[in-house]
């Protein structure tokens, strides 16, 4: 599976995905993790309330989802900015320090990212969804083993409510290194948590491809070119499995609606190519 961006659980309330989907290309591989950065969920283990915080922490708040607002909305400069005023306001909370990370991933800073983790742990060690984007540089930068452990004190969290986000995450980075058999047992528990997640069935469907089992493929991809969460890269997928099976009224229909729907789409000037193997 291609690997990119994408596997933040954000600290913040996020956007619904719904918006992710309209502007983004979020399928391909691991770049379906931006939407599970930011709307995994946290498993928060910091409920307090705004009105049960301290000033400092009230002044520290206003930044910290002034910061995640810019993040979802890819200013990162402006998000570093914002989270860095939340600090200033309140060092010793583990959010910001976590989101922080999070801006320096997206910006390409691996070091610092990790700096900030480190951070967050320190201040709150079980915290699950610093434990789940920390395992995901630790992913990007090859360090299986590590990242494993991440994942894996995150799921072993009761209290964490974005289990499937963490399996599905763990499943693509085990595709990464070519350990299919641990991925697809990783995905389909992603699956079997939430079954109605497209990003997963998009995962799954991409896996099965991958690995010639057609059927299965499309049992998986055929749900989600149904629903209002198709694109054109699960779109194209549908295609390409249409064409394996020789299902020419079905490569039809999907190839009218990628043109109709998605017409300056790289899926469909492969498809005008005729370029299939992408």
């Amino acid at each position: 599976m291609p690997i990119n961006t994408f596997a933040y659980v954000l600290p913040a309330p996020c956007r619904p995905f719904a918006a992710w989907f309209a502007r983004s290309r979020l399928f391909t591989g691991l770049s379906v993790l931006l939407w599970l950065a930011a709307c995994a969920g946290a498993g928060r283990t910091d409920l307090n309330t705004f009105a049960e915080d301290s000033e400092v922490r009230k002044r520290a708040r206003v930044y910290l989802e002034l910061a995640s607002a810019y993040l979802s909305d890819g200013m990162n400069t402006h998000a570093l900015d914002a989270v860095k005023q939340s600090l200033a306001a309140d060092n010793a909370w583990y959010e910001a320090h976590h989101l922080r990370g999070l801006i320096y991933m997206r910006l390409n800073e691996p070091e610092l990212a990790e700096e900030s983790f480190r951070k967050a742990l320190m201040l709150q060690s079980q915290a699950p969804s610093v434990q789940h984007n920390y395992g995901w540089l630790l992913c990007q930068q090859g360090r299986m083993g590590e990242a494993m452990a991440m994942f894996g004190a995150a799921l072993s969290n009761p209290n964490y409510d974005a289990r499937a986000k963490t399996w599905m995450t763990q499943g693509l980075c085990y595709a990464k290194v070519g350990q299919l058999a641990n991925a697809e047992k990783s995905l389909l528990m992603a699956f079997q948590l939430e079954p109605a997640n497209p990003v997963i069935s998009y995962n799954l469907a991409l896996h099965f491809f991958q690995q010639q089992d057609y059927t299965r493929a499309q049992a998986f991809i055929a749900p989600v070119n149904a629903s209002q969460w198709a694109n054109a890269e699960t779109l194209w997928l549908g295609i390409k499995l249409a064409g394996k099976s020789g299902d020419g009224v079905q490569v039809t229909a999907l190839s009218a609606s990628l043109r109709s729907r998605f017409a300056r789409s790289r899926e469909v000037n492969l498809l005008d190519k005729g370029v299939f193997d992408d």
